[in-house]
């Protein structure tokens, strides 16, 4: 089964499209999302399917041990996915294709994806977005250029003196940290063949659990 999920509530859109068999059940499915995404399993989840809610048991839903298959789904069906209930991220998926598998190939199996997954705790879609854009700031730009300046004059023009300002050096410091901070706010980057190999290796089936 051939399925594409997004975030809602970003832009520019957050999505994986993943091959997964449709003996799988919505709990291994979870798993698939969490290892595409790049979530960690943290926080409770939930998918919402024909006005029935399957998911974490403290959430009194129904058991997500039901298979794909058995929810006989249509190509186009659409269905949602809650995850961190506190402040939801929430997913969109729709069913794209049913395939015939490909020989010699492990499922399931990650096809494509675009964006970086926000990180885990960050303020939900708005405080993401709040952060994201804090890379670009006035503050942001500025201290990319007292870096580049910094780069420019000891390592184009010879300023070996620069070296030993230690007034400089200092504030350099600082400036690497707040860099550093914005980088982790731009969340973990999608890499296919990183999601492959995770896939393979089985970490979807230790994420179909919470983790404390």
């Amino acid at each position: 089964m051939q399925f594409k999920f997004w975030l809602l509530g970003l832009s520019p859109m957050i999505w994986r499209r993943v091959h997964v068999p449709a003996t799988f059940t919505l709990r291994q499915l979870h798993g698939v999302i969490q290892i595409a995404m790049g979530w960690g399993g943290f926080h409770l989840f939930q998918f919402r399917l024909r006005a029935i809610h399957y998911g974490s048991w403290e959430l009194s839903a129904r058991s997500p041990d039901i298979t794909l298959e058995s929810l006989r789904l249509r190509k186009g069906a659409r269905f949602a996915y809650d995850y961190d209930l506190i402040i939801p991220w929430r997913h969109e998926i729709r069913l794209e294709e049913l395939l015939e598998p490909v020989a010699k190939r492990a499922y399931p199996f990650c096809v494509e994806g675009h964006e970086a997954c926000p990180p885990e705790d960050c303020g939900g879609p708005s405080g993401f977005l709040a952060r994201r854009d804090a890379w670009l700031s006035d503050e942001g730009l500025d201290d990319l250029a007292t870096v580049a300046d910094f780069i420019d004059q000891v390592a184009l023009k010879g300023r070996r003196d620069l070296l030993k300002d230690e007034a400089l050096i200092e504030k350099l410091r600082d400036v690497s940290e707040r860099l550093e901070l914005r980088h982790s706010w731009q969340g973990q980057p999608f890499s296919r063949k990183a999601v492959n190999a995770r896939l393979k290796s089985g970490d979807h089936l230790a994420l179909m659990h919470q983790r404390f």
